[in-house]
């Protein structure tokens, strides 16, 4: 990702989660972000070596200050991680762009020789888990009109309370109407907190989470859908919240057959995210399947937690999927890629419902993009804050607004990842397959078409109801 798209990118989540001070990292490369001034370890005798060899070497450091260092947290909880506060508690105001954070990247330097004995990591940032890990989740919704139909469009079936696959979809909410929209008469879970700003224009990332329950009943009409409110805020959160918010919403609604989680982080690692290693092992131990998007940054670093689905471990229990562009030949140029991604599906231009039917609201494009939209596609895309860069702009200097009435069309990677998650239930429906991972590995390996990602052959699977989108050159 360019430095400057995810400066943007920066400020947009700092504007989400103004009381939590946020740096770039690694060393400012711009490949993630993460809290300034606090790490993260598990729990017990590993907390209290970290906190022990943080203080030992701020003390002998100069710079350094080992009065600084403590805990920030509770000493247990369910996601067993702990918060070790290692920078300057008081100085805990919105980070600063493009700033250092001297306290994190000295704790990390104090535990490399342990960690090189016990042959494990100790430590950790403490990363936020985003659906926009770029600066637009792929691109901003269009408005479509009520004479279209959705893409994927309804598929043939009915819904069978006694053997409906249950579908846990977290994500930021449902809007207040969502039940105007019929597919989703059988969706449950939480409203979205606000929905508009004082003005009554749609916040950010506000029907996201409505979006992707409608592509599930469009693709898997068989389902019994769940959506929590975890990322309500502009879709972060940060990573030891969220180890702890999985678990909330397991526990609220029982482990679901099927788990589609479209946010992440990347970490510069290959061992996952520390925070969500509790909740890791507790899925490992269940039926059911994460089906988790890869990411939007154009980028074949792992994606977490989608990056399980390749270690042995995990590999039965997630599924990593990536998206494939309008006309499903290859992968979007935004999808995140490589070895670690199981499975593409359509993920550019799918057509859902964004909000309910009986509450028309305003939305304002206000966000950052890529410099080369698209590899030089010419199709309407993402924005420029904050002017439109596509079909939207009129010149004018304002920023572009424009209305939903039901249906938009969207893009990212967080649209192909639902997709799968449908089909996989769709499978154990036809077939009746009460292992969501059984299904998943039958309906790749007698269902998967083929589609080319950056000259290599993968894996991809096409809904039946879905339709191609042309795709031009500029």
């Amino acid at each position: 990702m360019a430095p400057q798209r995810f400066h943007e990118q920066f400020d947009q989540i700092q504007r989400s989660l103004p009381d939590v001070p946020l740096a770039m990292g690694p060393d400012d490369s711009a490949e993630f972000i993460y809290e300034r001034g606090v790490v993260l370890a598990r729990d017990g005798e590993e907390a209290q070596v970290v906190e022990d060899a943080v203080r030992d070497h701020f003390t002998a450091t100069a710079g350094l200050v080992g009065d600084h260092v403590r805990r920030a947290g509770p000493r247990a909880n369910r996601s067993g991680i702990t918060r070790i506060q290692v920078g300057d508690p008081a100085d805990r105001g919105p980070g600063i762009r493009g700033g250092g954070d001297d306290a994190v990247a000295g704790a990390l330097r104090a535990l490399r020789t342990a960690e090189g004995r016990t042959g494990h990591r100790l430590v950790s940032r403490n990363h936020v888990v985003s659906i926009a890990v770029n600066a637009c989740p792929g691109d901003e919704p269009v408005p479509v009109a009520h004479t279209e139909q959705p893409n994927p469009s309804p598929a043939p079936g009915a819904y069978d309370p006694a053997s409906a696959v249950g579908v846990l979809v977290v994500d930021t909410g449902l809007m207040h109407d969502y039940r105007s929209y019929p597919p989703l008469a059988h969706t449950d879970g939480d409203l979205q907190i606000r929905e508009t700003d004082d003005d009554g224009v749609l916040q950010q990332y506000v029907g996201h989470g409505t979006f992707i329950a409608g592509l599930v009943a469009a693709v898997a009409p068989n389902t019994a859908i769940t959506v929590r409110g975890t990322l309500n805020d502009a879709g972060a959160i940060l990573e030891d919240a969220f180890g702890e918010a999985l678990f909330d919403a397991v526990e609220e609604s029982g482990w679901p057959d099927i788990l589609s989680l479209s946010a992440g982080s990347s970490n510069g690692r290959v061992d996952g995210l520390l925070g969500v290693e509790g909740f890791m092992r507790a899925l490992r131990g269940q039926r059911t399947l994460l089906v988790a998007a890869a990411g939007n940054n154009a980028s074949a670093t792992p994606f977490w937690p989608a990056a399980y689905a390749t270690q042995p471990d995990y590999a039965d229990a997630v599924l990593s999927v990536g998206a494939l562009r309008g006309d499903g030949e290859y992968g979007a140029c935004f999808s995140n890629h490589g070895g670690w991604v199981r499975v593409y599906a359509p993920g550019e231009r799918l057509t859902s419902a964004l909000t309910g039917f009986d509450s028309p609201v305003p939305y304002v494009y206000q966000h950052s993009t890529y410099d080369a939209c698209r590899y030089g596609f010419g199709y309407a895309c993402t924005c420029r804050a904050p002017r439109h860069n596509g079909v939207l702009s009129d010149g004018s200097g304002k920023p572009d607004q424009v209305m939903f009435e039901g249906y938009a069309s969207w893009s990212g990677t967080s649209f192909a990842t639902p997709v799968v998650a449908a089909l996989v239930a769709a499978h154990m429906t036809a077939h009746q397959e009460t292992d969501p991972r059984a299904a998943a590995r039958q309906l790749l390996e007698k269902n998967a078409e083929f589609a080319e990602v950056r000259g290599a052959h993968v894996p991809a699977l096409l809904p039946a109801t879905w339709r191609p989108v042309p795709v031009g050159p500029a």
